[in-house]
């Protein structure tokens, strides 16, 4: 298969850089200043999380690093209800990033919240993108989109976080989208947090009984690993 030139290291990192431009002009742009300092630490705490783990994908699983480059998340192979969530997350994801620079900068619609809740915010993060490193070692299907992936020979995966939850990217992604508005003190942002979690609950029910009906060996794995995002609870 000839290689794709737009997945060259150089264009690797060229996509990387406009992302995380694009991430740090989303949040600071409805905030009308640029020094507004906890954006700047989500940006960097972000930025050097992204750097080490495309890193890390370019020289150990360049397929994942392919499969999770794609800048729209919608495929052929992708189940058509997985299309329609993630049209509504993409859209709300967007209302994440942009609401709170006019809460708590521009507006003060409401009162930002205590610098500890801050703090404890940030020092989640690294923890979670721990947890993702070692998710995406154990995972090289970690597709943006559900779907069997027949062309990689999809099968299931047991080990590493897989031995506590059937879907640990989903609980770690979870928490990071209220870790991150709580570090840019905004209330507002958390109730799109919420509602953002409830549709990956959703999608995590309806992906969890497509890989049961569709994936061999799965029925076995949930059986040996029976909840989905919280050890002993669901």
């Amino acid at each position: 298969m000839k290689p794709n030139p737009l997945h060259s290291p150089a264009m690797i990192w060229v996509s990387f850089v406009i992302r995380m431009t694009l991430f740090a002009v989303a949040l600071m742009w409805p905030a009308g200043i640029w020094y507004w300092w906890e954006a700047w630490v989500v940006t960097v705490i972000w930025t050097i999380s992204g750097v080490v783990m495309t890193n890390y994908l370019m020289h150990n699983d360049p397929e994942l690093l392919a499969e999770r480059l794609k800048l729209i998340p919608f495929q052929k192979e992708q189940k058509s209800w997985d299309k329609v969530i993630m049209l509504i997350f993409f859209i709300a994801a967007i209302a994440l990033y942009i609401i709170p620079g006019f809460d708590v900068v521009r507006y003060g619609w409401s009162e930002p919240l205590p610098l500890w809740m801050k703090v404890i915010a940030v020092l989640i993060h690294f923890p979670c993108f721990v947890m993702l490193g070692w998710i995406m070692r154990e995972n090289t299907y970690l597709s943006q989109v559900v779907k069997i992936d027949k062309q990689r020979d999809h099968h299931v995966i047991t080990t590493g976080p897989y031995e506590l939850v059937r879907h640990p990217m989903y609980t770690i992604t979870i928490v990071l989208l209220f870790a991150m508005p709580v570090v840019l003190g905004s209330r507002f942002a958390l109730i799109v947090s919420a509602f953002l979690a409830a549709l990956l609950v959703v999608r995590t029910y309806l992906e969890d009984r497509t890989l049961y009906a569709e994936l061999k060996g799965y029925p076995e794995y949930t059986k040996q690993t029976p909840y989905r995002l919280i050890p002993r609870i669901w």
